[in-house]
């Protein structure tokens, strides 16, 4: 086994909400502890405001943590104290945002954001291989002719176009990891399928580990080596994809499956996944969170919060009942 590429321990924020005076606090991201490996597409799924954006936030060292720590290459981040290194650190780990129509400036031409990384991060090249490199990466992004799309203005793309756009600045960082923040939740659904196919192709051809967030099972199906479940701020159960979602051990995972469209099911919603409430995150009791939509809780779920435990072979689940060995079948 090889070190991961990036792995958090223990990774907490908190955001006090309220007044000055208030002492309230909202758990955005609790104890949350994961790895991403070389050349591997995570996916991280879960219903909004899980905390999944705000894990991306954490590593992308837009967000200082609470507690806990992130680990890149096995180096601490909390180690960084010069702006080279950080620099250096945010060229390794570049961010695609979720909106493709604000994350590029309109003003300027879209060559302006890679040409402008380009300098920062590789200040090593001359201007002549800056734009050799940016039309290198255009081309592996599926912009072509890429002389062309370079001196186009971002209203002159499609939204699919302006994504590929962000992906082709953080391609040419030479990242190891891209972190992925719902790339194509605003995208029509004929397109977001090259979308995911450009991530995979990173994967394979650059070389690129990818932090996929996103709230959309079947897409995470078809692109990711290993899947992560969110729930208020907590890992619910992670694992290898097609294993997790073939024996689901934790109950959100399995009320994540029963809500997956299917077009042979008759119409309406079944009274068992009409329940519960909204998570509670501010100011949450001990406790399993998901405790007051879940069908199987039991006293200990009221009581203690539940840790992610073993419950097969690279398979983990912070569940109670399914700890207890019983078989979890709560939705679907």
């Amino acid at each position: 086994m090889t070190d991961p590429l990036l792995r958090t321990e223990g990774l907490t924020k908190h955001f006090r909400v309220g007044g000055l005076v208030s002492r309230r606090t909202l758990h955005a991201v609790d104890e949350v502890s994961v790895e991403i490996g070389e050349r591997q597409i995570i996916a991280l799924a879960g219903e909004s405001g899980s905390g999944k954006s705000t894990i991306a936030r954490l590593l992308a060292r837009l967000y200082k943590p609470t507690s806990g720590e992130i680990y890149f290459q096995g180096r601490p981040l909390s180690a960084i104290r010069s702006r080279q290194d950080m620099l250096r650190y945010r060229g390794d780990v570049p961010m695609v945002f979720q909106d493709p129509f604000a994350s590029i400036n309109p003003v300027f031409r879209v060559s302006h954001g890679v040409m402008r990384s380009l300098h920062l991060h590789r200040g090593e090249l001359s201007a002549e291989q800056r734009r050799d490199e940016a039309q290198r990466v255009f081309e592996a992004v599926g912009l072509s002719p890429a002389a062309e799309v370079l001196q186009r203005f971002p209203h002159e793309l499609s939204g699919g176009q302006r994504q590929r756009v962000g992906f082709a600045q953080a391609l040419a960082l030479r990242p190891k990891l891209i972190l992925a923040d719902e790339p194509v939740s605003m995208l029509d659904v004929s397109i977001r399928i090259g979308l995911l196919n450009l991530m995979a192709q990173l994967r394979d051809e650059q070389g690129v580990s990818i932090l996929y967030i996103t709230h959309d099972i079947a897409s995470a199906r078809y692109v990711a080596d290993r899947l992560v479940i969110m729930y208020a701020g907590r890992v619910a159960e992670q694992g290898p994809t097609e294993e997790l979602l073939a024996s689901p051990k934790h109950p959100y995972t399995q009320l994540l499956l029963s809500a997956v469209p299917d077009p042979r099911a008759p119409l309406g919603v079944g009274a068992e996944t009409d329940r519960g409430e909204p998570p509670r995150v501010i100011d949450p009791a001990p406790g399993c969170r998901f405790r007051w939509r879940c069908p199987l809780a039991i006293d200990e779920c009221h009581q203690v919060t539940p840790e992610l435990s073993r419950l097969a072979p690279d398979h983990e689940a912070a569940c109670h009942v399914a700890r207890s060995g019983a078989e979890v079948r709560a939705f679907g």
